[in-house]
């Protein structure tokens, strides 16, 4: 396995850790949006 300088590695934690906020935010938008969706249609 090819070894990582800590440069690679702190390259690799930030861009995971901007995934992540990404992922959870939309995670988020999509349960309000599929929320207000299930509202319009049961009313």
């Amino acid at each position: 396995m090819a070894e990582h300088t800590p440069m690679e590695t702190k390259a690799h934690e930030q861009t995971y850790e901007s995934f992540i906020k990404v992922f959870t935010y939309g995670a988020v938008a999509c349960f309000v949006i599929a929320a207000i969706v299930v509202y319009l249609i049961a009313s």
